[in-house]
């Protein structure tokens, strides 16, 4: 693993992109939550503080609003670890550069279709086209490494 490997840069600029969409699903639900004043989870959260000034006993109660991006997390939660685990594990086996960059940045860009998709409440068909795409893209480095040990 080196940086002036043009896989190994592929990998780090993917799971970059990859951690920063992870981490920045979480901020986006708070601030779903925080724009709508619910969402809330724990019984805590309701009581009055500096960032809820009046508290609503109904702000624990679930919102459509708040509950599609926590959705969008754990499905991130779900796929990018992943990613992540079987990028790095690719990249040791010296794929084409050509391969490495379709995998991964094919990866990349389905997860951002399936964001949009899922932020636009889209029909299930497209985001599992997406989902299926990207994970396909896993399982192929996965095998692919086995494969190579072997």
């Amino acid at each position: 693993m080196d940086l002036n490997n043009p896989v190994t840069a592929t990998y780090v600029i993917a799971a970059g992109i990859m951690i920063l969409k992870l981490m920045g699903q979480g901020w986006i639900t708070v601030y779903r939550m925080m724009k709508v004043g619910a969402g809330f989870r724990n019984p805590e959260d309701a009581n009055k503080g500096l960032l809820n000034a009046n508290p609503n006993p109904n702000q624990i109660e679930p919102n459509e609003y708040v509950e599609r991006s926590r959705r969008m997390h754990l499905n991130d939660l779900e796929n990018i670890p992943a990613f992540l685990v079987a990028g790095l594990l690719f990249s040791f086996t010296n794929p084409s550069l050509l391969l490495a960059q379709v995998l991964m940045y094919g990866f990349v860009a389905m997860r951002a279709m399936h964001f949009i998709a899922y932020s636009n409440a889209w029909s299930h068909e497209v985001r599992a086209t997406f989902f299926t795409f990207g994970s396909l893209a896993i399982m192929f480095m996965a095998g692919y490494s086995i494969y190579y040990v072997f």
